[in-house]
């Protein structure tokens, strides 16, 4: 699920063989300030308390539906192990024990009754914005809807380069194919796929009907197909071509086509704006971006984060799990007051990176879309952390 960024939970790979999955990559199509921590998790960088929550006023209604989240992602929680350092599983029992029979109408007593505040770092935060798209498409192929939708081709896998030496192969295989003589190689990239490396084998689950709508779909990571009868047709992230990602924004930036001194803004907006005056130009810097993201139908009520739950408008925040447990509640307060207030970490993504950077998540619909697509902001973040965290780490326990 990104214009500003675009699931299943990390799974082991064997060097070889079929590819599971990753968790969703969000991405980002406009530069990010640098991480202000640069340590690689949470566990190494200064943690200090944080205010009483009591102190933060937190609204009814953000607590209710930061409340229903949170039970959402319980059982995920209780079930992996917090790579960020700050937090062990059963700290969480408690407080996933009592969200199943908490009353959402005191929902933020349950916030003050099971959670303290910390700031990593010194708390200083950047916040952009996502959303789920939703464009024409059709199941099957028809008049007015070209563009392919595909699955998870099976010859995508992980393996090592032939000619790469056994002492060079530490971490995880790249991805890639093997080629007609049995050598691996690079899967095809954006503009290979594009021109039909993957056609006519069946892989197609849906057809688009906007080439630009979908590129930022696959951003996005998931959306929403509005068919042909009205009816809706979910798309989740299956995976990736592991081909270089390249956020067009910030190269189109460079090369004078957004931003001042010319008529399109340096948005979302803007962006698409001039693709949509300039196609020849267009398609040109969005096959920079080489990634391919091949989707998966989804039968949920919403797009799935790399959490393995629906993330939630207003309610849903994808985070840097090495330095936000996932499930925590975090606070923003922003420059951009519309996202200011509780957040569940339930998502992440590969530009979201470093301690203090969020991406929120704001549903569907043209103010999903408006909204996700102006939001850029610094400001302050606060990780909710179950009571007895921050003393722990202050004495080393």
């Amino acid at each position: 699920m990104r214009y500003l960024l675009v699931v299943a939970a990390t799974i082991a790979l064997a060097a070889c063989g079929r590819v599971v999955p990753d968790a969703r990559p969000p991405q980002s199509t406009v530069p990010v300030p640098p991480p202000t921590t640069t340590v690689p998790s949470a566990s190494l960088a200064r943690l200090s308390r944080g205010p009483e929550i009591g102190s933060l006023g937190i609204g009814a209604n953000d607590a209710t539906t930061a409340l229903a989240s949170f039970r959402e992602s319980c059982p995920a929680i209780l079930k992996r192990e917090d790579q960020s350092g700050l937090t062990r599983t059963d700290d969480w029992r408690p407080a996933c024990q009592a969200v199943t029979s908490w009353p959402v109408s005191d929902a933020r007593r349950f916030f003050t009754s099971y959670f303290e505040t910390a700031r990593v770092g010194d708390g200083a935060a950047f916040a952009t914005g996502y959303f789920e798209p939703e464009i024409r498409g059709s199941r099957a192929r028809a008049p007015g809807y070209d563009v392919p939708v595909y699955a998870m081709p099976p010859e995508l896998v992980r393996d090592w380069p032939d000619d790469m030496a056994q002492s060079e192969r530490t971490g995880r295989p790249p991805l890639g194919r093997r080629d007609a003589s049995g050598k691996f190689v690079m899967f095809y990239e954006r503009a290979e796929i594009e021109q039909g490396a993957l056609a006519n084998r069946g892989l197609e689950i849906a057809w688009a009907a906007d080439p630009v709508e979908f590129f930022f779909l696959q951003i996005q990571g998931s959306g929403l197909l509005r068919l042909p009868d009205n009816s809706l047709m979910r798309i989740g992230y299956a995976g990736q071509n592991g081909r270089e990602y390249v956020g067009i924004g910030s190269v189109m930036r460079e090369r004078g086509m957004i931003g001042p001194g010319t008529p399109y803004a340096t948005s979302m907006q803007g962006i698409m704006a001039y693709i949509r005056d300039n196609p020849v130009q267009g398609q040109e810097v969005m096959r920079l971006n080489k990634s391919w993201i091949f989707f998966r139908p989804l039968d949920t009520d919403g797009p799935l984060g790399s959490l393995g739950v629906p993330v939630r408008r207003e309610s849903s925040v994808a985070v840097d799990p090495n330095y936000v447990p996932y499930g925590a509640p975090v606070y923003l307060d922003l420059e951009h007051d519309v996202a200011d207030g509780l957040w569940i970490a339930q998502d992440t993504g590969g530009a979201i990176k470093g301690a203090n950077r969020f991406d929120t998540f704001w549903g569907n619909g043209e103010d999903a879309r408006r909204i996700a697509g102006g939001m850029s902001s610094r400001g302050s973040a606060l990780i909710l952390v179950p009571k007895g965290t921050v003393q722990r780490h202050e004495t080393g326990r």
